[in-house]
């Protein structure tokens, strides 16, 4: 499988070409794959590095310390324990993970090299930007060979780094991103880590590219690994939310309360309970149920809206012993407390309206009403009615 391409469609680099000789020497899509940054001084890491908790720090000290042999055997997987996504096949994560351990590790020196070829690259590029059409030749040419040397370290170095991507993708499994997509997500922040990282500060390139690895799969699994997604600022606080709900119980020795939840967090009772609910994954109604596949989960799920056997039995001896009893009554009794009740299409009308029907007044129908219901009331009719209540 080949790795991930460094490729940026959207890099404008015309201002550099003003002839056709450089054109020959190394072309636009060249130039776009060799660097899709801007020019200028190695940028300091994104604000949201200092947002991470002393936990994250932690790890990714954790895993930028690890030795070559570690970093090697945790990017060996059991292939068959790895949960496939559609289009995903065994052979297609072992492929990959083969051709990735082609590329062998770097050690600290071999590091610091490749990111100053890489500074001279980004130099070179400034001064092409900045050389007119009458600039010698030579010149552009060594000035292309630079950025091409730089174009080659820039790859060297994240296809060396692609064992770190792996071991961090794989504890991210099971959350409802497929493995290879965690892996290419993880693999676009090895790249934005390369553009930015400074050599001169002292550390390790992968104490430096483990935050940002770690930082574009979990916001990969935020955006896509839920059926209904959720804004990634409230994945922060739902996350957030749980944390301190451990602690509380951890102090409490028993789960929290949701006001006492909501106290701690200094948010309201409301504002924390949708939280909860938001944080429920969805499930599917037709996910098998056991281990054979002919149950469903669907199969064992109650529609509370439909009404059980009983019920219903239960309803049709009610609707037929109310006819029973109506039939005692003048039709014109019964018409009228049907329609008033609603019995035949559920719809209750007005006074106004069965008066209508029948060329009397509200009054009238009031009292007709009045005098079918006191019938009703007869000890010898509502006995019959009273067992069912």
């Amino acid at each position: 499988m080949a790795y991930p391409s460094t490729e940026n469609p959207n890099a404008d680099l015309s201002v550099i070409f003003e002839d056709e000789d450089l054109d020959q020497l190394i072309s636009k899509d060249k130039l776009a794959e060799i660097f899709e940054f801007e020019i200028g001084e190695v940028p300091e890491p994104e604000p949201e590095e200092h947002e991470l908790s002393a936990e994250e720090k932690q790890n990714s000290k954790a895993t930028a310390t690890k030795s070559v042999e570690e970093l090697e055997a945790e990017a060996e997987l059991d292939l068959s324990a790895i949960p496939m996504g559609r289009g995903e096949s065994v052979d297609a994560v072992g492929l990959y993970l083969k051709e990735m351990s082609r590329v062998p590790l770097l050690n600290n020196v071999e590091e610091v090299d490749l990111a100053k070829r890489i500074e001279r690259a980004k130099k070179a590029q400034r001064q092409l930007k900045k050389l007119n059409s009458r600039a010698a030749t030579k010149s552009r040419q060594e000035l292309g060979m630079l950025i091409q040397d730089g174009h080659d370290a820039r790859e060297h170095l994240i296809k060396a780094n692609t064992r770190l991507v792996v071991s961090i993708a794989k504890r991210y499994m099971g959350r409802g991103v497929p493995f290879l997509d965690l892996i290419q997500e993880g693999n676009l922040g090895l790249m934005k880590a390369v553009n930015k990282y400074d050599y001169r500060r002292g550390f390790r390139f992968s104490t430096y590219a483990t935050w940002w690895i770690r930082q574009t799969i979990t916001r990969a699994i935020a955006d896509q690994g839920r059926t209904i997604r959720v804004p990634v600022h409230m994945i922060d606080r739902i996350r957030l939310m749980y944390k301190t709900a451990r602690q509380l119980e951890q102090k409490l020795g028993r789960p929290p309360q949701v006001e006492e939840l909501s106290a701690a967090l200094e948010m309201d009772v409301r504002k924390v309970q949708w939280m909860l609910k938001v944080s429920w994954l969805p499930l599917s109604l037709e996910s098998p149920v056991g281990d054979e596949d002919d149950s469903e989960l669907g199969m064992f799920v109650e529609d509370e809206k439909t009404p059980s056997p009983g019920q219903s039995a239960y309803q049709n001896m009610l609707g037929d012993k109310i006819e029973e009893i109506l039939e005692t009554l003048s039709p014109r009794e019964a018409r009228i407390l049907r329609l008033r009740f609603g019995l035949d299409d559920g719809r209750q009308y007005t006074l106004e309206e069965v008066g209508e029907r029948f060329g009397l007044t509200r009054e009238r129908i009031r009292q007709i009403e009045g005098k079918a219901l006191r019938r009703l009331r007869h000890p010898v009719r509502a006995r019959q009615l009273r067992e069912y209540l």
